[in-house]
């Protein structure tokens, strides 16, 4: 990455030496991508700045008026908001449920399938329970009814080996900096060859389908960012993922047992599913505390840094009944120490007692 910062320049500008190497770098990093995720072409492989990015431009330019699409309730507001946008347009949405653990419950996909359905568009990790969804049979069913999968990765990418053309996902949108520890501000997608998405950067429908670079791609591109990208995937390539994954919910696992005979603890999710089944995140909440004062005093009393509120997924937040109070998350890599571990439960049972019975807020 900071070998580009000091000898790229901006790509297809110029036949200097300074854009043709930033033009190298940006090829490689869509070959790099490309067999990371088992794409055909790295024509497939688009870079944004995040996946959020990458979600909202596929899905405002993928659905049009009249057509149908199935999600679920357990997606991010990165999916939503650009779903919801579509629905002012005429396009119609069904939501599979989730059920008690916050597992979709694909199952249902048959039932709400119509004769205008046009695509499937599913997380592949939860942000909230941590928990997967099976790709497999969602994608048998997509293939048997002409479908689009779109599957959001941000959480997944780089934490669990994705063979889109295994999987038979037609779109698949990833973040950078998270699984796949590049740097922020980086994310892209996959767009298999054929899908024709309209282009909303410019606002021009294509006469053709487009490369996935000409839909998410306009400007000057973060030539640096997308250098550290490519290489953290290598560095991936190289990693036995199955090994980091194993150490990541070790921890997920020890802090569990450290905590879970706090008077009050509500976790959510299926902490025992299997580990290949499961993100290593822990989401909870601790007596009537909102999460925002629970998130705060962790980071007052100890130094523990939590993500607090909806976790960015309002409906799955509904079917819990905490949409009012929202969850802590407490999330583990294999960079974390189990002194760090141990530290984050003394801290979380420490301020469980001193807040026991309390419902107040940092703003009240």
């Amino acid at each position: 990455m900071m070998l580009a910062y000091h000898t790229a320049g901006n790509p297809g500008l110029g036949s200097y030496e300074a854009s043709i190497t930033a033009a190298r770098y940006l090829s490689s990093a869509r070959r790099i991508a490309a067999k990371f995720f088992g794409a055909a072409s790295p024509e497939e492989i688009g870079f944004t700045m995040n996946a959020t990015q990458a979600m909202s431009l596929i899905l405002r330019g993928l659905f049009h008026e009249g057509d149908h699409v199935i999600t679920s309730k357990a997606e991010h507001r990165a999916v939503l908001t650009p779903l919801l946008q579509c629905a002012k347009r005429g396009v119609e949405l069904s939501f599979l449920p989730v059920d008690g653990k916050g597992q979709i419950v694909t199952g249902e996909c048959r039932k709400l399938l119509r004769p205008n359905t046009k695509a499937v568009v599913l997380t592949h990790g939860s942000g909230v329970t941590g928990s997967m969804t099976d790709l497999a049979p969602v994608g048998a069913f997509c293939r048997e009814n002409g479908l689009l999968l779109v599957v959001d990765a941000a959480q997944t990418a780089g934490v669990f080996p994705i063979d889109v053309q295994e999987t038979g996902i037609d779109i698949l949108v990833f973040s950078g900096h998270k699984g796949i520890m590049g740097p922020e501000g980086t994310g892209g997608a996959f767009i298999r060859k054929g899908i024709r998405v309209d282009n909303v950067l410019t606002g021009e429908p294509p006469d053709t389908p487009l490369p996935a670079a000409e839909l998410l791609e306009a400007g000057t591109p973060n030539v640096m960012g997308i250098a550290g990208l490519s290489s953290a995937i290598l560095y991936l390539r190289n990693t036995d993922m199955a090994k980091r994954h194993h150490r990541e919910m070790s921890m997920a696992k020890n802090f569990l047992l450290r905590i879970v005979d706090i008077p009050g603890l509500t976790i959510y999710g299926d902490p025992g599913r299997p580990d290949g089944e499961r993100l290593p995140i822990l989401s909870l909440n601790v007596g009537q505390v909102k999460s925002g004062t629970l998130a705060e005093l962790l980071w007052q009393e100890g130094a523990v840094c939590v993500r607090a509120g909806d976790l960015g997924c309002p409906m799955m937040q509904e079917a819990f009944g905490t949409a009012e109070r929202g969850m802590v998350r407490f999330s583990f890599s294999d960079r974390t120490l189990e002194g760090e571990v141990d530290q984050a439960a003394e801290v979380l049972r420490m301020v469980a007692a001193e807040t026991a019975g309390s419902r107040v807020s940092p703003e009240d």
